[in-house]
């Protein structure tokens, strides 16, 4: 009797034992696709998992493969002289009033005064105001929407990148984005 309890608990982990190689071995010698992550099993070592076979949580001794943190989404953040250039170009082609500070008419420093103020800085209203306040910028760091003053501070506009300054010129013409060499240069500024 004692034989036979003997050799029944010999075939039970035999059928056991083979089992559970069959499982390992299915796990494996499955074909696994192109990516696939390592997965540990404590006792057993790391096996590779395909990725479209889900890993079960909780199982005592195996630790799954941590998801890589998706990166965070990182908005440009806009600098006030960013949002204040784009209210002056948001302008191009509105008419050239001497005196006039916007919202349908400017003149050059009122340009300059509005679009900063839509970007929540507020500015000297006159050209030479603009010029002597701020922080002095080198023509050569001129960054978008710096204020860059021409004619010894008789003139101003804000700096559009490339090369370009947009302003409102003089009478007869609209607001435009022009060459910043096409007038002579006096100073920029930085707000």
């Amino acid at each position: 009797m004692a034989f036979n309890t003997v050799k029944r608990q010999a075939r039970r982990a035999a059928v056991t034992g083979a089992v559970g190689a069959a499982t390992l071995g299915a796990i494996l010698l499955t074909a696994a696709p192109a990516e696939a992550q390592p997965v540990t099993i404590d006792g057993i070592g790391t096996i590779e998992v395909p990725n479209e076979i889900p890993i079960p949580a909780g199982i005592p001794g195996i630790q799954a493969p941590s998801s890589p943190a998706a990166p965070p989404f990182v908005t440009p953040v806009k600098t006030v002289g960013d949002l204040a250039l784009d209210a002056a170009l948001s302008k191009v082609g509105a008419p050239y009033v001497y005196g006039a500070a916007g919202p349908n008419s400017f003149d050059c420093s009122g340009l300059v005064q509005w679009s900063y103020r839509q970007a929540g800085r507020e500015l000297p209203r006159t050209s030479d105001a603009q010029l002597a306040s701020g922080a002095p910028i080198a023509i050569g760091d001129l960054q978008p929407g710096d204020v860059v003053s021409f004619y010894g501070g008789g003139h101003s506009g804000l700096y559009a990148g490339d090369g370009n300054v947009v302003h409102a010129s003089t009478a007869g013409s609209p607001v435009a984005v022009a060459p910043i060499s096409s007038m002579p240069f006096a100073g920029a500024r930085r707000y």
